[in-house]
């Protein structure tokens, strides 16, 4: 027998009888968000380090991803001005 079980983050967990998990799928879209401390600050600086040359590597191949890598690095600037 087969029961399926929600999680709080919906995720589904399939268990057989012998209570074996076979399966976990995580919810599409699911966030988790970014604590305080240095650990946030760094990420941040990380992330936005990423979005910034990943808009300048493809500015010359094509304009519209490279602006929505530039957008990405402006809101995660902010959340960074916002921490610090």
């Amino acid at each position: 027998m087969i029961s399926t079980s929600k999680t709080s983050f919906g995720a589904y967990i399939c268990k057989n009888k012998d209570l074996t998990m076979e399966k976990q799928y995580c919810k599409v879209g699911a966030v988790t968000p970014i604590t305080s401390g240095a650990h946030a600050i760094s990420l941040l600086e990380y992330q936005y380090r990423n979005f910034m040359d990943k808009a300048s590597s493809t500015k010359s191949v094509d304009q519209k991803l490279a602006n929505f890598f530039e957008f990405k690095a402006i809101k995660v600037k902010k959340m960074l001005e916002n921490l610090v």
